[in-house]
C-alpha cells in the first residue's frame, strides 16, 4: 500500500511536467538547430539543440497546438494530444516560398529602406510593449578548446582537469542555469538564480546569468565590448545599406519582411547578416547578425554570431523573444577557441509597472541550494536537450572530479611532484598538500624576473619563501605568508622582509596584513619608475632616473566593505628611513657618461642625500565610495558592480606622528574623483580629479611629499593614463602644499579612425588627452596629447603611441611615447 502511494505521487509528479521532445530536421533529413519550439499564445516554449533535438513542458493535458518556427523556414502549426507522459513528434520543416511579387522596386526608392526608417519609427511603441517583465530564464554556456599546446611561455598548461585530451581539444566549460527574472528597461533587473549546475564541479555556480544576456535591438547600441550600432538605430542610415531579400506570410497571416543588412564601411562597430521586421506593427521577428571581432575592437574574435527568435501572443499584441544564441570562434598563436550561449525565456508576464521596492541595488542573487539539484531534476526541467558530447562531458568530468579530488589521489600527485630535485635549490621548490590546502614555497636563486640593476645597489635579485593556505576557500578564508631576501651586488648588502596577509571572507572582503623588515624604497611611494625600465635606461642610456632610499618598517593594514560601494581601509606604520648613495658606475654603453646622483632633490650632489637619517609613525586612512553600486549574491561571495552612471570618491588621511624630531610630523588630506562614460558609439570618455593639502608640513621628509607620476623614459607602462604625465620629471613639482591635479581623455573607440581611407586599415583608436597641475606660488604644469591605440601585429593589439606636449612657463618639452600593455 505505501509503495504504491508514492508510486501515485511520483504519476502526478511527472503528469504536471507532460512533455513532447523529438527531433526537427528539413526536408533532406539535415537537424535543424535553434528552432522556435513553443505553446500558441502562451508564453511556455524551448529550442532545439545542435543536434535539432528539443523537449518542450507542458503544464496542461489536452489538445494543446505546438508551433515550430525558424527563420527561412515555413512556421507548422501542430496540434498535440498529450494524453501521455511523454509524447514522441518528430518534424520536417519545409523552406519558406519567399516572393517580392508584391513590392514594386524602382531607382528611385528602396521598399528595405522605406521598412527600416517605419522600424525606427515605431521602435517605442514596440520597446514600450515588452519594458516591464516577469519571466523565467534558461541559460547554457559551453566554451571549447582546440589544438592547445603543451606549454603557454613556457607554462604546462596540463590536460585542465581533464578537459582536454591528447591533441589539446575539449571542452574546457560548460554550465546551466535556472532564474526568476524581473526586468524593466533599460536596467533595472532582479535576478534569482535557482538552478545551477557546472560540468566538473558538483559544489560549483555558474557565471552564465541573465544580466549579460539583454541585447535589445530597439536600442541605438548594444555592448559588445565597444557600442555597437543596431540596424534601427536613429542614425543607422548612416552606418547601413538595406536590402529586402524576401518576404513571406507567418501562421498568424503577418508578413515577415527578410532584410539583408549590409555595412557602408568595414570598420565601423556594425553588423552584418539578416532581420527580420513585421510588416504594420515594424516589431522585430528575428535577428540573425554576425560581429566581427575586429569591428568590436577584439581582434583575438574571428566572429560571433548572435540569433534571436520572437513570437506573437494573440492575447495581447505582443512580440516577444523567446531565444536567444550567442556564437563565437576565436583564436591566437594557433589556438582555437569556439563557444555558445544560449538563452531561453519562457512564462512572460508583461505589466505596466513595478512596486518602487522590487528593484535594489543587488541584481543577482543565487540560492545556496541551487547547486545541490540531481540529474532528475535537470532531465525533467531542462528545456534544450544535451548534445551527445555536452552528455559525455558531464559524465566524464563528473567521475574525473571524484576521481581528482580524493584524498588517495591527490596525495599521490602531490607525492610525485614534491620530489625534492638536484637543481632545486637554485630554480626553486614548492611543497604542496592538496588534501590539506596548503602549500610550501621557495622562490630559487635563478629567478629571472626579479633581476634588476640600479646604481645604488648594482645588479640584484629577489629569492624567498611563501606559504599559502585555502582550506576554507569555500568560505572566502585564505592566507598567505611571503619572506623577501633581496641581495645587492654592488652594496653587498641582504635585505629582508616579511608579509602576513589573511582574507576572513568574500561577503564584505574584510582582511588584514601585517609586514615588516627592510628594502629599498623609491621616494614616490607609487613607484612610477619600474625596475625593468629602469635597468634599460641606466645600463643602455646611463639615466638613473630611480631614487632609493633604506626603509626599515613594520605595517599593520585592515580592510572591508562597511556598506555597500563604501570600503574602508586604515593602516598604521613605523618606518626608519635612511639615505643611500650610488656605489657603482657600470653600464653596458655612455661609459664616458657621469650617473646623476641618487639625490632627487639636487641630481648633480652626490655628498648630501637630500634627507636625514630619522624615523617616524604613520595613520593612513582610505575611503572608496562606488556611488550606485550594484551587486551579486552568491553563496560563495559578494561581486561588486560598478554602476557606470556614477563617478567614484576617494578620501583620505595621512598623519606623521611620532617623528625622530617634531619638524617630519605633518597632516595631509586629499580627495580623488573618477568617473567615465561611454557616448553611444561615439567612443569613451575618461576623467580623474584629486586635490589635497598638507598641514604644518614645512620641514617634513621628501618621502612624505606628495610626488607626481611623471615619465622620462618615453615609455608608458602604466595602463592607466588619467594618473601619469608623460613628459614631467619625477620629481620637480614634488609638494609638501597644496595641490590639485587633472586628468581627461577621450577614446573614440574608432569612430573617427574608422572614416578615414587608409588609417581605417589600421584598426586603431584616436585618444585626446589633456592633463594638469596646479600648485601655489608656481605656474600650472600641463600636457595636451593625440595618438592611437589598439596598433600591433595582426591579433596582437598591445600598443599604444602618442604625441605628448608639455608647458610650464611656457613651452617645456615635446615627445612620443610608446605604450606597451602586455607590461602593464
Amino acid at each position: 500500500m505505501k509503495n504504491a502511494f508514492l508510486y501515485f505521487l511520483l504519476l502526478l509528479s511527472f503528469h504536471s511536467f507532460a512533455q513532447i521532445k523529438g527531433t526537427v530536421t528539413d526536408e533532406k533529413g539535415n537537424p535543424l538547430p535553434f528552432i522556435n519550439v513553443f505553446e500558441e499564445n502562451t508564453y511556455n516554449g524551448t529550442t532545439t539543440n545542435e543536434q535539432g533535438k528539443y523537449q518542450l513542458h507542458l503544464k496542461s493535458t489536452g489538445k494543446n497546438k505546438i508551433v515550430f518556427q525558424y527563420l527561412g523556414f515555413k512556421t507548422q502549426k501542430i496540434a498535440v494530444p498529450i494524453e501521455n507522459l511523454t509524447l514522441p513528434l518528430d518534424v520536417k520543416m519545409i523552406e519558406e516560398n519567399f516572393s517580392l511579387n508584391e513590392v514594386v522596386i524602382t531607382t528611385k526608392d528602396n521598399p528595405a529602406n522605406t521598412i527600416i526608417k517605419k522600424a525606427i519609427a515605431s521602435k517605442k511603441e514596440n520597446t514600450t510593449k515588452t519594458a516591464r517583465f516577469k519571466a523565467d530564464f534558461y541559460s547554457r554556456g559551453i566554451f571549447k578548446l582546440k589544438n592547445a599546446p603543451k606549454k603557454i611561455f613556457g607554462q604546462e598548461i596540463g590536460d585542465m582537469d581533464g578537459a582536454l585530451d591528447s591533441t589539446g581539444t575539449g571542452i574546457i566549460s560548460l554550465s546551466e542555469t535556472f532564474s526568476k527574472i524581473i526586468y524593466e528597461k533599460p536596467n533595472n533587473l532582479k535576478e534569482v538564480v535557482t538552478a545551477s549546475k557546472v560540468s566538473g564541479d558538483n559544489k560549483g555556480y555558474a557565471y552564465n546569468t541573465a544580466r549579460s544576456s539583454f541585447y535589445d535591438f530597439y536600442d541605438n547600441t548594444i555592448r559588445f565590448g565597444i557600442n555597437m550600432v543596431s540596424p534601427i538605430a536613429d542614425n543607422a542610415f548612416n552606418y547601413y545599406k538595406y536590402k529586402l531579400e524576401s518576404t513571406f506570410v507567418d501562421e498568424n497571416n503577418q508578413t515577415i519582411n527578410k532584410i539583408k543588412v549590409i555595412a557602408k564601411r568595414d570598420k565601423e562597430p556594425v553588423f552584418e547578416g539578416y532581420i527580420y521586421i513585421v510588416e504594420n506593427s515594424w516589431a522585430i521577428y528575428g535577428i540573425d547578425l554576425d560581429i566581427k571581432g575586429y569591428r568590436m575592437k577584439e581582434d583575438v574574435i574571428d566572429v560571433m554570431t548572435l540569433k534571436q527568435n520572437f513570437s506573437y501572443n494573440e492575447t495581447n499584441k505582443i512580440w516577444a523573444k523567446r531565444t536567444q544564441s550567442l556564437d563565437f570562434s576565436a583564436g591566437l598563436f594557433g589556438i582555437k577557441f569556439n563557444g555558445k550561449y544560449t538563452y531561453v525565456y519562457n512564462n512572460y508576464e508583461f505589466v505596466d509597472s513595478f512596486d518602487k521596492k522590487t528593484f535594489t541595488n543587488e541584481i543577482t542573487s543565487v540560492d545556496i541550494n541551487s547547486n545541490k539539484k540531481d540529474t532528475v531534476f535537470w532531465n525533467a526541467n531542462r528545456p534544450i536537450p544535451l548534445t551527445t558530447e555536452e552528455i559525455t562531458d558531464y559524465i566524464r568530468k563528473d567521475s574525473i572530479h571524484k576521481v581528482r579530488n580524493s584524498p588517495k589521489y591527490l596525495d599521490s600527485i602531490d607525492k610525485k611532484n614534491n620530489k625534492f630535485k638536484f637543481l632545486d635549490p637554485i630554480t626553486g621548490y614548492t611543497y604542496r598538500s592538496s588534501s590539506k590546502k596548503f602549500s610550501l614555497g621557495y622562490k630559487g636563486l635563478l629567478d629571472l624576473s626579479s633581476l634588476s640593476f640600479n646604481t645604488v645597489q648594482g645588479w640584484n635579485f629577489d629569492t624567498g619563501f611563501s606559504y599559502s593556505n585555502w582550506k576554507q576557500e569555500e568560505k572566502g578564508r585564505r592566507t598567505n605568508i611571503d619572506l623577501k631576501i633581496n641581495y645587492g651586488f654592488s652594496d653587498d648588502r641582504v635585505r629582508i622582509n616579511g608579509k602576513y596577509w589573511h582574507q576572513f571572507n568574500n561577503q564584505n572582503y574584510a582582511n588584514i596584513q601585517v609586514s615588516g623588515g627592510t628594502a629599498v624604497a623609491q621616494f614616490n611611494r607609487n613607484e612610477p619608475i619600474s625596475p625593468f625600465i629602469n635597468s634599460i635606461s641606466t645600463l643602455f642610456f646611463k639615466d638613473n632616473y630611480i631614487k632609493l632610499y633604506n626603509l626599515e618598517f613594520a605595517k599593520i593594514e585592515y580592510g572591508q566593505d562597511i556598506a555597500n560601494g563604501v570600503n574602508l581601509r586604515g593602516k598604521i606604520d613605523y618606518e626608519q628611513r635612511k639615505p643611500l648613495f650610488n656605489t657603482t658606475d657600470y653600464t653596458f654603453i655612455n661609459k664616458d657618461k657621469l650617473y646623476s646622483s641618487n639625490n632627487p632633490l639636487n641630481p648633480d650632489d652626490y655628498i648630501n642625500s637630500g634627507f636625514e637619517k630619522h624615523s617616524l609613525a604613520k595613520l593612513d586612512l582610505t575611503a572608496k565610495i562606488n556611488f550606485g553600486n550594484k551587486y551579486a549574491s552568491r553563496p560563495d561571495g559578494k561581486y561588486n558592480i560598478r554602476n557606470s552612471n556614477y563617478p567614484t570618491l576617494y578620501f583620505g588621511l595621512e598623519k606623521g606622528f611620532a617623528g625622530t624630531e617634531k619638524k617630519y610630523e605633518f597632516t595631509n588630506i586629499n580627495t580623488q574623483i573618477k568617473y567615465s562614460h561611454t557616448f553611444g558609439n561615439k567612443g569613451d570618455f575618461g576623467l580623474s580629479l584629486k586635490a589635497g593639502k598638507f598641514f604644518d608640513a614645512e620641514n617634513i621628509a621628501f618621502m612624505d611629499y606628495q610626488h607626481f607620476n611623471g615619465n622620462q623614459t618615453y615609455v608608458g607602462l602604466s595602463g592607466n593614463y588619467l594618473n601619469v604625465f608623460n613628459l614631467m620629471p619625477y620629481y620637480t613639482n614634488s609638494t609638501n602644499d597644496s595641490y590639485f591635479e587633472f586628468h581627461t581623455e577621450h577614446n573614440d573607440r574608432g569612430f573617427i579612425m574608422n572614416k578615414i581611407p587608409l588609417l581605417n586599415l589600421l584598426k586603431s583608436n584616436l585618444v585626446v588627452g589633456y592633463h594638469l597641475l596646479a600648485e601655489p606660488n608656481i605656474n600650472p604644469y600641463s600636457e595636451y596629447s593625440v595618438g592611437l591605440d589598439n596598433l600591433g601585429f595582426g591579433k596582437l593589439k598591445m600598443f599604444r603611441i602618442d604625441y605628448v606636449r608639455s608647458y610650464q612657463n611656457g613651452f617645456q618639452n615635446e615627445g612620443v611615447i610608446v605604450g606597451i600593455k602586455f607590461m602593464n
